[in-house]
């Protein structure tokens, strides 16, 4: 609103998977995109047709067409001009069917956000959803969905990428320079991505520079006072009532355990409100968030940007700023490592929890299993992951393995394999763990609070697992610097 830009938002088109993420690319960039100068540096000519191209080679067709305020088609080139001289535009999307453009090319933009355009091509349907929330939506309104929501027709879990991907940078007029005390992160204990900058955040010893917020680990209603809303999410932690879950059993659980604050910014009940607050409109409210207090808006929530934003731009501050996480010699192996060790390990977890159908979760638990067992081998030949230093590979792997034998094995299914079994695993982790700063991040009550809690279609009692307290194994001693 303050550059005068009027984008149509929650753009969703259902064809086959090219189409898709052209449309999630896209919505990106009109989420991102708050000021004229920056629309006009990122969606140029050649960006569209990157997009356009890839989505021929991969079989379909899609073209992306600006349309500016009075609902006339705009040139490329000219986006600039007509964006200052109408006061807005809007981002349409016509993909598998070229066609579509014909009839978004005769409607005013007001009609245009009022309606669901319906055409086919073979075998493939294209469905265009205006200003109308996402149409994966979870169950709830206005386009709030949870990564429940994120199954495919054959039942696999299919993690969409996050959407705030700005970048603290130590560049001359970086919009998001490094500054001590400028920057937020609302986290969860519970949560493995936001654990991963929680880590990093402590060895870096960036402590007294960037601050935190943790939220309650058990997913509320984000809404209750709207009946037909009935996403749930992240909360705050507060001095109020006692809680069940978000159909009302289970607990009660206390309504903050420890650690767990309220909103130091707004004040704000949920992280859903945060993300209202900066016109969020994806529609999933995702923890970590780096938060910018100076400019109130957030900067990231991809993890895995996140914890190299705390590695590289906060030296000049940080206690510890000779460790370096993502070493330039040792890049090429760890972005090897986070090519298998994602898929497989860290949302292969993910995949066998809340696959739907039996195919999509044999698939993720020989994919799991075979994924696990290469990890030991290389773990019995090597301290860490990558090789002979600690790098962020070492963290985005420990995440998930604190949490597999008191959670995943149980919750998710995933008992093919398990830490304790699994001896050079089991000294691994207990290396990572007690690195200086690590313990502190770890918090198994509220892992497992959250997990077996949050997510009444899995437990609807929300009975929590006594487990075989894990953690007191990551205490004993170990003897990985044997291997270096």
């Amino acid at each position: 609103l303050q550059s005068g830009l009027h984008l149509c938002l929650n753009i969703t088109v259902r064809t086959r998977r090219s189409s898709t993420l052209l449309i999630q690319h896209s919505i990106q960039l009109a989420r991102t995109l708050p000021t004229v100068q920056r629309l006009n540096r990122c969606l140029c000519r050649s960006h569209i047709e990157e997009y356009n191209e890839r989505t021929k080679d991969e079989g379909g067709q899609a073209n992306i067409q600006i349309i500016d305020s009075e609902g006339r088609m705009s040139s490329l080139s000219r986006v600039g001009q007509h964006v200052l001289a109408r006061g807005g535009l809007a981002l349409c999307l016509a993909a598998a069917v070229p066609s579509s453009a014909a009839f978004l090319r005769n409607e005013p933009i007001g009609d245009l956000s009022n309606k669901f355009l319906h055409s086919t091509r073979s075998s493939r349907r294209t469905t265009f959803a205006m200003s109308g929330g996402a149409a994966d939506g979870g169950g709830s309104s206005g386009g709030a969905r949870t990564a429940l929501a994120e199954v495919s027709s054959g039942g696999e879990f299919k993690r969409r990428e996050s959407a705030w991907r700005n970048w603290i940078s130590r560049e001359k007029d970086a919009e998001h320079p490094p500054e001590a005390d400028r920057y937020h992160l609302f986290v969860a204990y519970a949560c493995p991505w936001a654990h991963r900058t929680l880590i990093v955040r402590a060895l870096k010893g960036l402590e007294d520079v960037v601050s935190t917020t943790v939220v309650h680990p058990i997913w509320q209603r984000t809404r209750p006072d709207i009946e037909d809303d009935t996403h749930s999410g992240w909360v705050f932690g507060s001095d109020g009532n006692m809680l069940t879950n978000s159909e009302g059993l289970g607990g009660p659980f206390p309504p903050s355990f420890d650690g767990n604050e309220p909103d130091p910014i707004f004040n704000a009940r949920s992280i859903r409100e945060l993300y209202d607050k900066v016109g969020d409109t994806d529609g999933k409210y995702t923890v970590p968030i780096l938060w910018d207090k100076k400019l109130n808006t957030i900067v990231s929530n991809e993890s895995s940007e996140i914890i190299r934003m705390l590695n590289s731009e906060f030296n000049e501050f940080s206690k510890q700023p000779e460790l370096d996480v993502y070493p330039e010699d040792m890049r090429k192996d760890i972005d090897a490592i986070n090519d298998w060790v994602y898929p497989s390990i860290n949302n292969g977890v993910y995949r066998c929890g809340f696959a739907t159908s039996q195919a999509a979760y044999d698939k993720a638990i020989d994919e799991l299993t075979e994924a696990f067992d290469l990890v030991e081998t290389i773990l019995e030949k090597q301290r860490y992951i990558a090789g002979d230093a600690l790098t962020e590979a070492d963290v985005r792997l420990f995440v998930t393995l604190l949490r597999f034998d008191e959670v995943y094995v149980v919750y998710f299914k995933t008992n093919t394999r398990s830490v304790a079994d699994s001896p050079a695993i089991l000294n691994y982790c207990r290396d990572i763990y007690q690195q200086v700063g690590v313990k502190e991040t770890c918090n198994m009550e509220q892992i497992k609070a959250h997990y077996y809690c949050s997510h009444p279609s899995l437990n609807k009692y929300s009975i929590i697992p006594r487990g075989n307290n894990f953690v007191k194994l990551l205490e004993e001693p170990h003897d990985r610097e044997t291997l270096v």
